[in-house]
């Protein structure tokens, strides 16, 4: 349970990155109620992961969930460039944090 909530958690921390991008520092009230509520989700279900789950491999797998997505979701909407090596880069990420969920 603490791995899909950890996931779950991962999610959100996009959510809210790229909300708060979009909240125009945070003047904008939908996405800045859509920042907080995502970061308060977020936060919550990472601190209930982590009753389980080492501290470093959660953060660890929350952050590369979170950095993985918001990079992926600048990329697919144009307002990141996208590149082969980022995408690689990205990849790499990704196949850390998976590591990181067999070797637990």
């Amino acid at each position: 349970m603490s791995w899909l909530v950890l996931i779950i958690s991962g999610l959100l921390e996009a959510v809210w990155a790229t909300a708060l991008g979009r909240s125009d520092g945070l003047t904008r009230p939908l996405p800045t109620v859509l920042f907080g509520t995502a970061l308060l989700l977020s936060m919550g279900g990472l601190a209930f992961a982590m009753k389980d789950l080492p501290v470093g491999t959660s953060y660890a797998v929350w952050v590369g969930i979170g950095a993985s997505l918001t990079v992926g979701y600048g990329m697919w909407t144009g307002t990141e460039p996208a590149s082969l090596a980022k995408i690689l880069l990205v990849a790499g990420i990704v196949g850390c944090v998976v590591g990181l969920k067999l070797l637990h």
